[in-house]
């Protein structure tokens, strides 16, 4: 098994990359959002690597962090969940909307990414909901945390949620719209801006 690679960053697409390792060039498939935070061209980084073998093939994904190489694992374990799929998962909402998606049993969160539609969604809640408890914690895999760790929220960010959650939002809804303002923003101004957000979407 491959735990993770190490070398110059040798070319970048938005789910892929080559990292050059003493000379040898991986290729790597990766969620745009790992993509998305590597260094430029020609710099040094590490990605953790998840390797798939197959009959004719063995392809190797890669994470930026243990975090979501674990829930590209986790997501695996669903029956008609493949890289594919789990990518495409990651590439859209990150580690605490999945967690939280999970434990509201909130499957629409999934359809939003492509190649989901609602009954693998609900397979996917359903299948994984023994592994994240109400709060969005694992249960199961040791080296995943919570749903907080995964993704650091502030008390004002807690809150946030909360106050939104009771204006009849979803879990999943309100954590996603929250997770993209500013941690430093105060809690009413965070409230306003997530408001705003969700009601574009709509």
């Amino acid at each position: 098994m491959i735990y993770s690679l190490t070398g110059m960053l040798a070319e970048k697409s938005v789910d892929s990359v080559v990292l050059d390792v003493q000379g040898v060039g991986f290729y790597v498939a990766m969620p745009s959002t790992a993509v998305g935070a590597l260094p430029a061209v020609g710099k040094i980084c590490t990605v953790y690597t998840h390797l798939n073998i197959k009959e004719d093939a063995m392809d190797l994904y890669g994470f930026t962090d243990k975090t979501m190489r674990s829930l590209f694992r986790m997501l695996l374990g669903v029956s008609g969940v493949g890289p594919k799929v789990a990518l495409a998962v990651l590439s859209y909402l990150n580690p605490t909307q999945i967690l939280v998606a999970i434990s509201a049993g909130d499957h629409k969160a999934f359809t939003k990414c492509p190649g989901i539609g609602p009954k693998l969604a609900q397979r996917m809640v359903l299948e994984l909901k023994d592994k994240v408890g109400k709060g969005g914690e694992l249960t199961e895999i040791g080296e995943l945390p919570t749903a907080a760790a995964a993704a650091p929220e502030s008390s004002a960010m807690q809150k946030a949620i909360q106050a939104l959650v009771g204006l009849g939002y979803s879990q999943s809804e309100a954590a996603a719209a929250v997770s993209k303002q500013p941690q430093d923003t105060s809690l009413e101004e965070m409230i306003r801006l997530s408001l705003k957000a969700l009601a574009a979407k709509r």
